[in-house]
């Protein structure tokens, strides 16, 4: 029998994407993985036989970024269904610094509604950028803000916050450097919804309170302590150059986009 070397590398695939299959298990749903219906579907279409080696040829390369996408689906997989609370699959998700776990039992303090921080130990603008490293974003629809801060972050890493202050209430925006470690953490009872931002980036608006929580670092950078407070609504977003921002204080979603727009 002649030796086709293109139908033996089809078969060795094959088995590749069967034995990733098995690597990727996640909770049987209905008898069988996710990732194994997935494979399944895709290894039983039947492909038409071409005619000619130049079809063959690209038929193959077809099917070789077909698998894989499978092995990047499978991935995500099993990034987004092994978290500890599993309800859905946006659940858990990591965003620019920024790691948010969806919790129905998490419990926001009852009360009042929750009070924005103000900007501590205000420094000029442009020594803000200094010690952080990075010009800070100024939103045009908010103006010249009232405080601005720099706080201490993890690895030697900085947080600049802008402050505003309106009528009974104080408007926020921290702004850190995509590659900052996980410093802020989410706690949420329902999940934040998807938002694009004309031409600054994507992001998510969390409309109800919920918890956040963050690392305090001594005066040398080392984390010591963890405290937490309850935050109400809020807009997280990642600008096209890395930079992450969030702005709370503002409970209207459409006037918070504008402002983030204007950065």
């Amino acid at each position: 029998m002649e030796h086709d070397p293109e139908h033996a590398l089809e078969r060795g695939l094959e088995r590749e994407l069967r034995e990733l299959g098995r690597g990727l298990r996640v909770p049987d749903v209905g008898g069988q993985s996710m990732a194994e219906r997935v494979l399944a579907q895709l290894l039983a279409e039947s492909v038409a036989e071409p005619p000619g080696r130049g079809e063959r040829i690209r038929a193959w390369a077809r099917r070789r970024w077909r698998a894989l996408g499978v092995a990047l689906s499978g991935a995500l997989v099993v990034l987004v269904l092994t978290p500890p609370v599993r309800a859905a699959v946006a659940d858990w998700f990591g965003f620019g610094g920024v790691q948010v776990r969806y919790d129905p039992s998490a419990t926001p303090a009852p009360g009042a509604s929750p009070v924005v921080p103000g900007c501590a130990s205000p420094v000029p603008l442009a020594e803000a950028g200094r010690r952080a490293g990075f010009e800070p974003r100024v939103p045009g629809a908010l103006g010249a803000p009232d405080a601005v801060s720099v706080g201490e972050a993890p690895g030697g890493r900085h947080v600049v916050s802008l402050c505003w202050h309106e009528p009974g209430r104080t408007i926020r925006l921290d702004e850190f450097p995509a590659r900052l470690d996980v410093g802020f953490g989410k706690t949420v009872r329902e999940q934040p919804e998807y938002v694009e931002l004309g031409g600054v980036g994507s992001g998510y608006w969390f409309a109800r309170p919920h918890l956040l929580t963050f690392p305090m670092t001594d005066g040398e950078g080392r984390l010591w302590t963890h405290s937490q407070r309850t935050a109400g609504p809020t807009l997280l977003w990642t600008a096209h150059d890395g930079l992450t921002l969030r702005l709370e204080g503002e409970p209207s979603q459409a006037r918070a986009r504008s402002i983030a727009e204007s950065t």
